[in-house]
C-alpha cells in the first residue's frame, strides 16, 4: 500500500489540530513529507544510565532511572525573579535529586505520576548540596522500553514556543516514531541502482531510518552522506537540465565571423597585452556566439582584472556580424565611467556610441531613440533607462549587464525582449530572438555558491591581474594611530597622489558611536585646510548632478581627498588615487571592504588600504580585518565571507530558494557538492531526457520535485 507523503500532518496519530497548528507555524511542517525532512541537529548517546551517586559536578547531559516521591511548589528568591518553581524529589536506590520546572506547572503537575519508574534525561546542576535537573525529558520506563530504540537519540530543531506548549524533543521523537510505524519505514528509491552501487550508498529506506534513529555512528555517517548527496544531486540536475533546455530551445543570433572591427582593434589599438585568462575567456565567449544557442554566460573577475576590455571586444564581435550591443550598469557614476572608457576605444574604430541615463535630456533621448531604431547607433551604454519601453533597437545582438546582482530577474528579462523581431517561419514564444547575454560581476563568488546558484549559467573566470599592477598593501590601524595616518596622507599628497576616506554612515545614529560622515568631513577639513588642500564630498543623499560634479573634480585631480560613503564602492576608476582609508572598518562586510579597496591600485604606483577601527572588535570583525590584511585574492576572501555569513546572506533573498537546503551545507559539504555535480552531468550526458529504464527512479523523483518543490515524495 502506498502512502502519499503529501498527507497533511493533522492526520498523523498523536498530532491533532492544535499540535499541527504549532508545527506548521513554528517549524513549517505541513505534511508527512515535511516531518521526514525535519532532520536532527545532533545526537545524544542514550546507551548509558547513571545512578544518582555517580553524578559529577559538571553540566553534562545524563540519563537516570528512578521514581518521583514528592512534588511541591517553591517561591523564587528575589534575585531569581518573582514567581514559583515546581520541584519534584526524584529517588533511586543510591540517593535523591530534584527535578525542577520554572513554567508550565499546571499541565506538568497533572501529568506526573508518583512512585512509578521513570527515565529522566537532561543537564544536571549542583546547588546547595543537591543535584537538580531543570526541565528534564521524561518518559515512563515501561514506555521507554517499548519504543523504536536507537543507541543515539536525535535532538530536533525546536523553538521556545513549542517547548512552552509541551512539544518537547521527546514528543517530536514520538510523532516521528508514529510516522515510521504508519509507513512501515518503506521509502521509494530516488536514485538509480548504478549510482547506488558506484558510490556504495545506503538504500533510501535505510538512510531515512538511520538519520532519525541511527543504530551506530558508522550508519549515521553513511545515512548523512546519502541524503546530502541526493539533495545536492537534484539541485545540480535541475540547474544543468535548465541550461541544456535553454540551449536546445532558445536559438541565438549566429555570429558567424570575427571580422574587421575585432581584428583591427586587436592588432592595432589594443592598449595592453591581454592576460592568458582574458584570452581564455574571449575564446569561451566566441564559441558561445558562434553556436546556434543563445549565450547565457557569467563573467567573474576580481576588481581591476580587465573585464571591461573583454566586454568591449565581445561587442566588436556583435558589430562584425551586423548587430548592435548595449551595456547596462547599476549606477549613473559607473555607466558614465564605462562610457568614457569605451568612447576613447570606439573613436579609433569610427564606432557610434552613446550614453543613456536618468540625467539624459529630452533632445539627447530623442536622438538616441531615432539612431537606435534606424541602426545608426552601434553601442548604447546606460543605467535602468535602457529598459524603458521607448528604447527600441534595430538589431540588438549582445546585452552586457554589469554587477548583475543589483538587477532583478524581471529587469534582466526586459532586455531579452529587445532582440530582433523574428520572421513568421522562425517564431519563438517571445516573438523576438533574444540577444546574447553576458553578465559581469567584480564580486567573486565562491565556487560552491557559483555551482549552486548560477549552475544554470556557463561561468568564465578572469583569475589574473594585468601585468604591471602592484598588489595593494593593506593594514589595520586603531583610532589612537590617527595622527600617524594623517601624516602618511600628507606625504602621499606631497607625491601628487589622491586619497579616498570612506565612512559607513551619513548621519549620526544615537545607537551607534561610529564615525559619522559629516563629523568626519569637518575634522578632515580642520587637519587639511584650504587653500593648500582641496576636498570633495560624495554621499547617497546628494542630487545626482552635485554628486557627479564632485566626482568629476576628483577625477580631474582638482581635489586631493574624496570623503565619501559607499556610493564609490563600484567601478569608479581614478588611476592617481593610491590610498583608501576605511573608517569604522568593522562595520563593513568582507566583500564590501574588498570592493572599496579595489578603488585604488588602478595605476602603476604602490597603493595602500588602511582599515581604521576602535579597540572593541568582535571575533568575526577580527577575522574580516585579518583576512583583508593577509590576502588580495577576491576568491579567497569570498570563501571566508561564505563561512562567516552563510550562503543565504551572501546571495540575498533573490537566490535563497535555490539554497533552501534541508540537510546539506554548502560550506562543510563542498566535496559532496562537487561529486553531485559530476554525477548529475554524467547522467545527463548519457541520457539527456532521463528516458533509459535505469534512470526511471531519477526521472520520477525529478518530476515530483517540480510538482512539490521537495525531493522526497512518496512511500512505496
Amino acid at each position: 500500500m502506498s502512502i502519499n507523503l503529501q498527507t497533511p500532518i493533522d492526520y498523523l496519530k498523536g498530532v491533532g489540530p492544535n499540535r499541527a497548528d504549532l508545527l506548521k507555524k513554528e517549524l513549517g511542517i505541513h505534511t508527512y513529507q515535511d516531518l521526514i525532512n525535519l532532520f536532527p541537529n545532533r545526537y545524544l548517546d542514550r546507551t548509558q544510565y547513571y545512578k544518582i551517586h555517580q553524578l559529577q559536578r559538571n553540566t553534562a547531559e545524563v540519563q537516570v532511572i528512578g521514581e518521583i516521591i514528592s512534588i511541591k511548589e517553591v517561591a523564587q528568591s528575589r534575585s531569581a525573579g518573582r514567581g514559583k518553581r515546581l520541584v519534584a524529589t526524584f529517588k533511586d536506590d543510591t540517593g535523591i535529586m530534584e527535578l525542577v520546572w520554572f513554567r508550565g506547572h499546571k499541565w506538568i503537575r497533572e501529568s506526573l505520576k508518583l512512585h512509578k519508574p521513570y527515565v529522566v534525561f537532561g543537564k544536571i546542576n549542583w546547588f546547595q548540596g543537591v543535584f537538580s535537573m531543570p526541565h528534564p525529558d521524561m518518559e515512563l520506563l515501561e514506555e521507554h522500553q517499548k519504543h523504536i530504540r536507537s543507541a543515539m537519540q536525535p535532538i530536533y530543531p525546536s523553538t521556545e514556543k513549542l517547548t512552552n506548549k509541551g512539544i518537547s524533543n521527546r514528543v517530536i521523537i514520538k510523532i516521528m516514531q508514529q510516522l515510521f510505524l504508519e509507513t512501515q519505514g518503506r521509502f521509494q528509491e530516488t536514485l538509480s541502482d548504478k549510482l547506488i552501487s558506484e558510490l556504495k550508498l545506503l538504500a533510501k529506506s535505510e538512510a531515512v531510518f538511520n538519520i532519525h534513529f541511527p543504530k551506530n555512528q558508522a550508519l549515521l555517517a553513511r545515512a548523512q552522506f546519502r541524503l546530502k548527496f541526493e539533495e545536492l544531486f537534484y539541485i545540480q540536475l535541475q540547474l544543468i537540465l535548465k541550461n541544456l533546455i535553454h540551449k536546445s530551445k532558445i536559438k541565438g543570433l549566429p555570429f558567424t565571423q570575427v571580422g574587421t572591427y575585432f581584428n583591427t582593434f586587436y592588432n592595432e589599438h589594443l592598449p595592453f597585452e591581454l592576460t592568458q585568462a582574458q584570452k581564455r575567456v574571449l575564446k569561451e565567449i566566441r564559441q558561445d556566439l558562434g553556436s546556434n544557442a543563445q549565450m547565457n554566460r557569467l563573467l567573474q573577475g576580481d576588481v581591476g582584472s580587465g573585464k571591461t576590455i573583454v566586454a568591449f571586444m565581445s561587442m566588436l564581435m556583435a558589430l562584425d556580424n551586423g548587430f548592435q550591443a548595449c551595456l547596462m550598469a547599476p549606477t549613473e557614476i559607473l555607466s558614465v565611467q564605462h562610457y568614457t572608457g569605451l568612447l576613447e576605444l570606439s573613436n579609433k574604430l569610427n564606432i557610434s556610441i552613446k550614453l543613456l541615463t536618468g540625467s539624459s535630456n529630452t533632445s539627447e533621448r530623442k536622438e538616441i531613440h531615432k539612431s537606435l531604431e534606424n541602426g545608426e547607433l552601434d553601442i548604447l551604454i546606460g543605467t535602468h533607462a535602457l529598459l524603458e519601453d521607448r528604447v527600441k533597437f534595430k538589431h540588438l545582438g549582445l546585452a552586457i549587464i554589469d554587477e548583475q546582482h543589483r538587477f532583478g530577474v524581471e529587469q534582466r528579462s526586459k532586455l531579452w525582449h529587445k532582440g530582433p523581431v523574428t520572421s513568421s517561419q522562425n517564431k519563438t514564444d517571445l516573438g523576438v530572438i533574444p540577444p546574447h547575454i553576458l553578465v559581469m560581476t567584480a564580486t567573486p563568488i565562491p565556487r560552491t555558491l557559483a555551482m549552486s546558484v548560477y549552475g544554470d549559467l556557463d561561468i568564465s573566470v578572469i583569475d589574473e591581474l594585468p601585468p604591471g599592477r602592484q598588489a595593494i598593501k593593506t593594514v589595520h590601524r586603531y583610532d589612537k594611530n590617527r595622527l600617524k595616518v594623517f601624516r602618511f596622507i600628507r606625504d602621499e599628497i606631497e607625491k601628487g597622489r589622491q586619497i579616498y576616506i570612506v565612512y559607513p554612515l551619513i548621519q549620526e545614529s544615537e545607537k551607534m558611536d561610529y564615525k559619522d560622515l559629516m563629523d568626519g568631513y569637518e575634522s578632515i577639513v580642520r587637519d587639511f585646510p584650504p587653500p593648500k588642500y582641496q576636498i570633495s564630498i560624495v554621499h547617497g543623499k546628494m542630487k545626482p548632478a552635485d554628486k557627479d560634479y564632485e566626482m568629476q573634480r576628483f577625477i580631474r585631480g582638482e581635489t586631493n581627498i574624496m570623503v565619501a560613503t559607499t556610493v564609490i564602492e563600484v567601478g569608479v576608476n581614478v588611476p592617481n588615487a593610491s590610498v583608501m582609508i576605511i573608517e569604522s572598518a568593522e562595520r563593513f562586510g568582507l566583500s564590501q571592504l574588498h570592493q572599496l579597496r579595489g578603488r585604488v591600485g588602478r595605476g602603476a604606483e604602490q597603493s595602500y588600504c588602511i582599515l581604521m577601527t576602535s579597540h572593541k572588535l568582535s571575533n568575526d570583525s577580527k577575522i574580516r580585518l585579518d583576512t583583508m590584511c593577509s590576502t588580495n585574492d577576491g576568491f579567497e576572501i569570498a570563501e571566508v565571507d561564505l563561512k562567516l555569513r552563510g550562503p543565504g546572506d551572501l546571495m540575498g533573498t533573490q537566490q535563497s530558494g535555490v539554497l533552501n537546503l534541508k540537510i546539506a551545507d554548502l560550506i562543510k559539504d563542498k566535496d559532496i557538492l562537487q561529486s553531485a555535480r559530476y554525477y548529475a552531468k554524467n547522467v545527463l550526458q548519457n541520457d539527456p531526457t532521463l528516458k533509459h529504464p535505469e534512470n526511471k527512479a531519477i526521472l520520477n523523483t525529478y518530476q515530483q520535485l517540480g510538482k512539490y518543490k521537495n525531493i522526497w515524495n512518496y512511500i512505496s
